[in-house]
């Protein structure tokens, strides 16, 4: 039987997980990665003894991690530690009102009656609806590649029976009528990348998820998951190359086989998966071919994520009391997210993600430091009018003096190390189109059949992986994505 020949672009969690599958099933996969390190995202600066993680911190659905190693007969906790944060993210107002979001009930239900009492029993309302979307959104559908028209109809009826159609924020606002709890419980769609007054409420699936399996860290940060899957990766036979910039996808009119980096160096295989930015392959990497032209306009007239801010720092010392996760709301939460997903406005205020991951894993800095990154969530550079060279220094300083009268006392006069990383750095090392941190929106009109297909229609042997296609961004997601796909070609190359 002859062994087929699969490269992979990209080594996120998509690229990554697809690769080990495929490798798993027989392949002999070469996974290529144009950074110094595999992960995407998720990538790890190492500096003065701090070990930040660049990318995803909040670790979810361990079922899906735990099966990638149980296709290899191994176990995850072989490979890496997934230790479990409670609460799951402490959450704060410019008030000083703080709820801190986890998996005791009774902790939840004390907060959100001393909130409002009645929001208590909408609460478990909008839980039950949460799950029932959860059945039918994650454990039927994530996993499975919308490639044509009927597979969206025959789930259609199940959509509009769980009101798909509205958006998050009302979805929560039907079953809780306190502002903050509303905003306590609609966040979540910014995690992928998504508008809360826009997003689909299928995204409301996420805090059941939440809520089934927990929020977990790994020990070592999410590097060292990235390390594990590439060590399970390799002892399976999968190669990888670093340092290997693809230039363009080699292909004849009808199908792709193989690949030519920026080196110059042609790599032939039987098929071509890409992991990288589904606008930069359509747009550069198939460049010459006609034959996806059509799939190249849509995506041009696709709406995308917002981008993101983000500041890794060091402090020479600790702070007490500190939740894992933080999520400080500012003192707008519609008008700001109009801000910038719709007008394009870097506005003075923001909402911002502090990630504080020594508070579960103390290894990741020196002893008696502390390590941290704080995100802000900011308009793509498709609206966006900044010139972050000239600003990103600026609304740095903003952030860390907003944060230092907040929470953190003393921060600016201890901070150890520093880096941003900008909207023109999301599009210059991720080649992410306009800058978006998430790719496609995800909105009803951009899921599944919607979104980029698994498998191109037109060229044989092409395949997508990762955040822009079905079902899209978040760990979970992509993990996902790398099942549905490889179930596209195990099919594929089985009928061969």
């Amino acid at each position: 039987m002859k062994k087929y020949q699969a490269i992979v672009i990209g080594s996120g969690f998509g690229g990554l997980s697809l690769a080990i599958r495929l490798q798993t099933r027989g392949f002999q996969t070469l996974l290529l990665e144009k950074r110094d390190q595999p992960g995407g995202r998720a990538y790890v600066y190492r500096d003065a003894g701090f070990v930040f993680d660049a990318g995803p911190t909040v670790i979810t659905a361990p079922h899906c991690i735990d099966e990638l190693f149980e296709l290899a007969g191994r176990k995850t906790s072989d490979y890496v530690t997934l230790l479990p944060v409670t609460p799951f993210y402490r959450l704060l107002w410019d008030d000083g009102y703080q709820f801190d979001y986890d998996n005791d009930n009774q902790k939840l239900e004390e907060q959100i009656k001393a909130r409002n009492s009645q929001d208590w029993e909408g609460y478990l309302q909008f839980l039950e609806y949460s799950k029932a979307v959860f059945r039918e959104g994650y454990e039927k559908l994530v996993h499975v590649p919308f490639l044509n028209f009927w597979s969206m109809m025959k789930v259609a009826p199940q959509l509009v029976r769980l009101s798909a159609h509205r958006s998050v924020y009302s979805m929560v606002s039907k079953f809780i009528k306190d502002p903050k709890l509303r905003e306590a419980f609609s966040f979540h769609s910014l995690l992928v990348g998504g508008n809360p007054f826009v997003s689909s409420s299928i995204y409301t699936l996420i805090h059941y998820l939440e809520r089934n399996w927990g929020v977990f860290f790994p020990k070592g940060g999410t590097g060292a998951l990235i390390q594990g899957l590439v060590q399970l990766y390799s002892e399976m036979g999968g190669q990888i190359r670093l340092n290997s910039e693809v230039d363009e996808i080699l292909t004849d009119g009808k199908r792709a086989y193989g690949v030519r980096l920026k080196s110059g160096d042609e790599l032939r295989s039987d098929l071509v998966a890409c992991n990288s930015d589904v606008v930069h392959t359509y747009q550069k990497l198939l460049r010459t071919e006609r034959a996806v032209e059509t799939t190249r306009k849509r995506l041009m007239r696709s709406d995308y994520s917002m981008s993101l801010f983000l500041i890794y720092f060091g402090t020479r010392i600790k702070y007490p009391g500190l939740a894992h996760h933080q999520v400080l709301f500012g003192p707008r939460y519609k008008g700001l997210l109009d801000d910038i997903f719709r007008k394009g406005v870097l506005a003075p205020d923001f909402s911002l993600y502090l990630h504080a991951p020594t508070v579960t894993d103390p290894d990741l800095a020196p002893p008696g430091h502390e390590g941290f990154y704080v995100l802000s969530p900011v308009p793509h550079l498709g609206i966006g009018q900044t010139d972050w060279q000239v600003e990103g220094p600026k609304y740095a300083e903003k952030i860390l003096e907003y944060l230092e009268k907040r929470l953190l006392p003393g921060l600016r006069e201890n901070i150890v190390t520093q880096r941003i990383f900008t909207p023109e750095d999301f599009k210059l090392e991720l080649n992410a189109h306009l800058g978006s941190a998430f790719s496609m929106a995800p909105t009803l009109t951009q899921s599944a059949y919607f979104r980029t297909h698994n498998k191109d229609p037109k060229l044989e042997g092409l395949y997508f992986v990762g955040a822009g296609t079905h079902p899209g961004a978040g760990v979970p997601g992509v993990i996902n994505s790398a099942k549905a796909t490889a179930s596209v070609i195990e099919r594929d190359f089985h009928e061969l």
